[in-house]
């Protein structure tokens, strides 16, 4: 097995192989959850604890667990990550955890965390497994934030209302009015708004790496300056 590079890791779960707008997966709680930045903050947070977990598990059992079972052993180890988390956001957040409704059980099926757990958890060692579950983590939770404080700023005209349901009464006061008397802009936070800004972050991540590999190009096809050498064939009388 070759030795795993961190960086490698990171930029793919950050940008080149991010699981929500290039991967394309978890887009069910991605669309549904993302009206406000204090549920996408939840949903990411959730998830990402629930790759951690199950990366970490599967990481650990990979050598035991035969290839008959290895799935279903996987999915168990998911589901009872989610019932975790679940039961914790009962306790400290129950109000989110109403709003998020069925999509935090809805993590055991997301082919993000299955994915991970079978495509690098079981095939790599504890540490670049763990690693590998927050990274990804963090990627998707950074799109479900985006997409979160846009659809918020655009329908409401404001951001980060209601983050005491995350973080305790000391952040009721956290809401940024940004426009004043500010006319609802109900696309925004209805689910055809989440498409639309779903495919704009996908297009501006794609004009992003196209500029990047002309850039790269371009370096390439830069003739080198300073003295070359230059070979002498034939006789010199």
């Amino acid at each position: 097995m070759s030795e795993v590079s961190y960086k490698e890791l990171s930029v793919n779960g950050l940008w080149k192989n991010n699981p929500a707008i290039v991967q394309l997966l978890g887009l069910c709680p991605l669309l549904a959850v993302t009206g406000s930045v204090v549920n996408a903050m939840g949903l990411a947070a959730a998830t990402t604890l629930v790759l951690i977990c199950s990366n970490t598990a599967v990481s650990l059992i990979r050598n035991i667990v035969s290839d008959a079972v290895r799935l279903p052993a996987f999915v168990m180890i998911i589901a009872s990550a989610v019932t975790c988390i679940e039961l914790l956001m009962q306790a400290y957040a129950y109000e989110l955890y109403q709003i998020l409704g069925i999509f935090l059980p809805l993590i055991t099926t997301n082919c993000v965390i299955l994915g991970r757990a079978d495509g690098f958890a079981s095939r790599h060692s504890l540490a670049p497994a763990c690693y590998d579950g927050f990274i990804m983590g963090l990627g998707f939770g950074l799109v479900l934030v985006l997409l979160g404080a846009i659809r918020e700023l655009l329908g409401t005209g404001a951001l980060f209302a209601n983050m005491d349901l995350l973080f305790g009464p000391n952040a009721a006061n956290w809401k940024l009015v940004l426009v004043d008397d500010y006319q609802n802009f109900l696309l925004a936070i209805l689910p055809p708004g989440a498409f639309i800004f779903t495919g704009l972050i996908i297009a501006l991540k794609n004009i992003i790496d196209t500029q990047i590999k002309q850039r790269q190009d371009a370096r390439k096809d830069r003739p080198v300056r300073g003295a070359k050498r230059v070979r002498v064939t034939g006789n010199i009388s």
